[in-house]
């Protein structure tokens, strides 16, 4: 009843008392169940990215090291919890896109507008001074 897939999750057949090919009916349904080892283990890394964050307040760290620390453990973090929590992982590609690229895309903008904000007040000092 229960078997190995590639990933190492176990699948259990829903329903199994009839044959779907000599009744006609619907395919069965699979539910799988993810090891506790998986959750304690992401639970583990939770707790070390957040204690690392942590320390990034008790170190003193400032200016831009401190927020591409913090941000690189809110990202990791957060790619996590989807994965695991909400079962990303395990998701078609085509869903998997569809939740992640979006953001992606939206520091890809971010960051346009960063590099137009340098352009913009680099040409506004070049032609109207530097200010008052």
């Amino acid at each position: 009843m229960a078997e190995a897939t590639a990933n190492g999750l176990g699948q259990h057949t829903l329903h199994a008392t009839h044959d779907a090919a000599t009744t006609g009916a619907p395919p069965t349904e699979v539910h799988q169940e993810h090891p506790i080892k998986l959750y304690l283990v992401v639970w583990a890394w939770l707790f070390i990215l957040s204690t690392c964050s942590y320390l990034i307040d008790y170190f003193g760290l400032h200016g831009y090291l401190r927020w591409s620390l913090i941000l690189i453990f809110m990202i990791l973090k957060a790619g996590l919890i989807v994965a695991i929590f909400m079962h990303m992982a395990w998701e078609r590609l085509a869903l998997t896109y569809a939740i992640i690229l979006p953001p992606v895309l939206v520091l890809v903008f971010v960051a346009m507008m960063v590099f137009e904000a340098d352009y913009t007040l680099l040409t506004r000092m070049a032609f109207f001074g530097a200010g008052p």
